[in-house]
């Protein structure tokens, strides 16, 4: 077995990479990239980081394997993320100038990026199009099929459930694409379903999956052609609702349901805030909750376009 603490060779070319772990002779390549364009030498990187040379020669080899500390340790002295080291590493000058442009700015800052790059690279629909679909987001039992289906009837546009639509473009019922073809899949068939939705319908209502803002591209390409409203209540309502309409799967042999969903409330909520709208419909009836819904799109300064007023 070779000597883990014995390289080669000094500067980082030595050796062949048969047999070495790929990840690990990735990981060791950004390195190398990312030490020379900082300009440092191994030494000053092992000053900087607090790592040993003889440790920092095997990892940019590809023959030493690093804890999580040892490769902060690194990124922090390479002024770099972690994420940098450990993921695809973008050796492009204008994504790094870019990138540091977009460092430390606030959300609003971020938002108006993310519109001016979307309409520079011709994702995002004219304000007045993007306007006239108003698309549903949050977790199941917020009301999106419900509310939606009844908003679009008032509007006389068209209503839009995604889910029939995926399972329509896949071929298979949802619980079939999930247990047999995988989240990618899913993933995949979400985006074209979407992708067929804004084509077809100039006007529209849709009531989204709960899981479309995992995927970036696919919540990116929402947010861009639709009003999107975030609908929300408590998870307990959340709960509540699913297992009225009849589905027990939620509870299921899951003690731990409750706890799941805040989890997955919790992970999403922050995606769920770039909606334009947000309209909490806790403690409120079917009647109540679609009121709020409609005065909240007639009130709104950028309300859609095709927006109903408000019942009196």
């Amino acid at each position: 077995m070779r000597d883990e603490g014995s390289p080669s060779g000094d500067d980082g070319s030595a050796g062949e990479s048969g047999g070495r772990d790929p990840f690990l002779v990735a990981l060791g390549e950004r390195m190398r990239s990312l030490r020379a364009r900082k300009g440092m030498t191994r030494r000053s990187l092992a000053v900087a980081s607090a790592v040993s040379e003889r440790h920092l020669a095997n990892l940019e080899l590809g023959v030493g394997n690093a804890s999580i500390l040892v490769l902060r340790q690194v990124a922090v002295a390479l002024e770099c993320q972690p994420a940098d080291l450990l993921g695809e590493y973008i050796d492009s000058p204008e994504w790094l100038l870019i990138r540091d442009l977009l460092r430390g700015r606030g959300d609003d800052d971020l938002r108006r990026a993310r519109a001016a790059l979307a309409d520079l690279f011709g994702t995002a629909a004219r304000p007045e199009a993007r306007r006239r679909r108003i698309a549903l987001v949050g977790l199941r039992g917020a009301g999106k099929s419900t509310l939606g289906r009844r908003l679009a009837t008032d509007l006389g546009v068209t209503f839009v459930e995604l889910n029939r639509d995926i399972e329509r473009v896949a071929g298979y019922g949802l619980a079939e694409i999930h247990n047999l073809l995988g989240p990618t899949a899913y993933r995949r068939y979400e985006r074209r379903a979407l992708e067929e939705a804004l084509q077809r319908h100039p006007d529209a209502v849709l009531a989204t999956p709960g899981g479309i803002v995992s995927d970036p591209a696919t919540f990116n390409l929402l947010l861009a052609n639709c009003y999107t409203v975030w609908l929300t209540a408590s998870p307990g309502e959340h709960m509540q609702r699913v297992v009225a309409q009849g589905d027990t799967r939620p509870m299921a042999g899951n003690a731990e349901a409750m706890d799941d969903l805040k989890r997955i409330l919790a992970g999403r909520a922050a995606f769920y805030r770039k909606a334009d709208l947000s309209v909490d419909t806790s403690g409120l009836s079917l009647d109540d909750a679609y009121e709020r819904l409609v005065a909240s799109l007639s009130a709104a300064p950028d309300r859609p376009i095709a927006a109903p007023v408000r019942m009196q």
